[in-house]
């Protein structure tokens, strides 16, 4: 290759390379800028971990929907670490009730509002790897009770019989969208009959599926946020809209 021919390629390489160096650091420039928040967005997460500073916990599990009518949602985990509230796990797809949040009654179709403890993790199948958390296995023998009428309302009873003797409604545990779910203590201390039963973290049918007013997610997602649970921390889900979260 004559010498001419060889300048003439270097020349272009270094080129390229220059051209690429600066597109990298342009968006570097980007990203960094696009995870700046400005002082409205700093203010109003201030005074949402003013609120989790409230809620005597060292943990959130923070699910947002966009407003009360739709079951769309997203829900993030929040660690407070050395005094500072932190990220654990940013935002994840949900669905939530059909008829969008703010629970008032059984059978309205709507996820409650508001921020409670977490009972015990539970499923058909075997307890996932990495829980920190109590895990309870579900049977075709298990059934959690909807009937506004019974003393075993919004509660898990374990029954062999033919349930339909005891309870006019109710929910079989044996359930392929429970093969891995939590217990969300809604209406649990003291127990109110009418006021909403069984709410859970489960699996969900599809993204475009909303529940009859659980949250539900993806079951990698679902396992994603179990494991990340901590009972240590004395954990707390708090539900709202972007509003007022």
């Amino acid at each position: 290759m004559r010498l001419r021919s060889v300048l003439k390629w270097v020349s272009l390489g270094m080129l390229l390379y220059t051209l690429s160096a600066m597109v990298n650091t342009t968006t570097s420039m980007s990203i960094a800028a696009s995870n700046t928040l400005t002082d409205e967005q700093n203010a109003h997460q201030q005074a949402l971990f003013h609120k989790f500073d409230q809620l005597h916990t060292e943990q959130v599990i923070l699910v947002t929907a966009a407003n009360k009518k739709t079951f769309k949602g997203t829900l993030q985990i929040y660690n407070k670490q050395n005094g500072n509230w932190k990220l654990q796990i940013a935002a994840l797809p949900v669905v939530l009730g059909k008829n969008g949040v703010g629970k008032i009654k059984e059978g309205d179709g709507k996820t409650p509002l508001g921020t409670y403890s977490l009972g015990t993790a539970f499923g058909t199948a075997s307890k996932p790897t990495g829980l920190k958390v109590n895990y309870q296995p579900h049977t075709s023998q298990d059934y959690w009770v909807d009937d506004v009428s019974s003393n075993d309302y919004n509660q898990k009873v374990t029954e062999s019989g033919n349930p339909n003797q005891h309870w006019a409604s109710y929910e079989r545990m044996d359930n392929p969208l429970y093969k891995y779910g939590m217990v969300v203590n809604y209406n649990t201390d003291p127990i109110i009959k009418g006021k909403g039963s069984a709410i859970f973290m489960h699996i969900w049918r599809a993204s475009n599926r909303p529940t009859d007013g659980c949250i539900a997610l993806s079951e990698a997602n679902l396992l994603k946020v179990l494991q990340a649970i901590d009972p240590a921390k004395s954990p707390k889900i708090r539900i709202g809209t972007v509003s007022a979260r």
